[in-house]
């Protein structure tokens, strides 16, 4: 156990990393090193901008301002897709946190679990990557099913995916978030129109990860997902596109944070 009571946040996070870099890798800094994670620049590089806000409330609407004068950005249907529906989001970071605005067409609420932290990418859900520190390759998942369950884990990818779920998920730490459905009702194999999720990250949930909270100028790999059920089909859509698997953190596009 380390007892860091009194050393800076800084230090903390230095030596929480060398432990677990310790226990990884065995104390063999060349295996560590050669083990980073590389990225990959596709010639469909995706890059978004994200813009600077005043902190706000998620409604799951929308309706904040401060969304009026941010572009909305498409969601691609991956090829395998059966559904003709559309996906797309924004995003806007305050000095608090990231704000994430996510909407898709939709004709049937394909989703029928009330717990939070299940298998939610077996419904219809939106997801988010986020990927601040390319030198190590553990980054943060958030999964947000139409009937606002959520999904939040750190996941170290050292060859397989093994999610680890937040302590003291609470207060200053724990996601804000809201659903709104268009045309029909929140529950389980409704007739819809269409659905929207809004949540809110606090970088106190992101720590210890590097790079956290992002600076101007400042750029994280990320990625954004939809899945969808309806009749049977299976429908995928990814910002950057990734291969059969949405963990392929190395294909993540680019946020830039103005």
């Amino acid at each position: 156990m380390i007892y860091g009571i009194y050393l800076p946040d800084e230090v903390l996070e230095k030596v929480y990393l060398k432990n677990a870099e310790r226990v990884l890798y065995g104390g063999d800094e060349e295996k560590r090193k050669a083990e980073r994670p590389k990225a990959e620049v596709s010639k469909d590089k995706k890059v978004y901008r994200v813009r600077r806000t005043e902190d706000f409330a998620v409604s799951g609407k929308g309706d904040a301002s401060v969304w009026k004068d941010v572009p909305w950005e498409e969601i691609s249907r991956r090829l395998e897709g059966k559904h003709p529906y559309s996906a797309r989001f924004k995003a806007a970071y305050s000095g608090s946190g990231i704000y994430f605005l996510m909407d898709g067409k939709d004709s049937q609420l394909s989703a029928s679990m009330t717990e939070d932290n299940l298998n939610l990418w077996t419904e219809d859900v939106f997801e988010v990557f986020l990927w601040p520190d390319e030198s190590q390759s553990v980054y943060f998942e958030y999964e947000i099913s139409p009937l606002g369950r959520e999904l939040p884990i750190l996941v170290p990818n050292f060859g397989q995916q093994h999610g680890w779920l937040p302590w003291h998920y609470e207060g200053n730490r724990k996601i804000k978030k809201a659903v709104s459905i268009t045309g029909g009702e929140q529950k389980s194999k409704a007739a819809i129109a269409g659905w929207t999720a809004e949540f809110f990250i606090p970088y106190d949930l992101l720590k210890p990860l590097l790079n956290v909270p992002p600076k101007a100028g400042a750029s994280w790999r990320a990625n954004f997902y939809r899945m969808d059920y309806d009749d049977g089909h299976v429908t995928g859509w990814n910002w950057a596109p990734v291969g059969r698997s949405f963990h392929e953190y190395q294909k993540f596009g680019t946020l830039v944070f103005e």
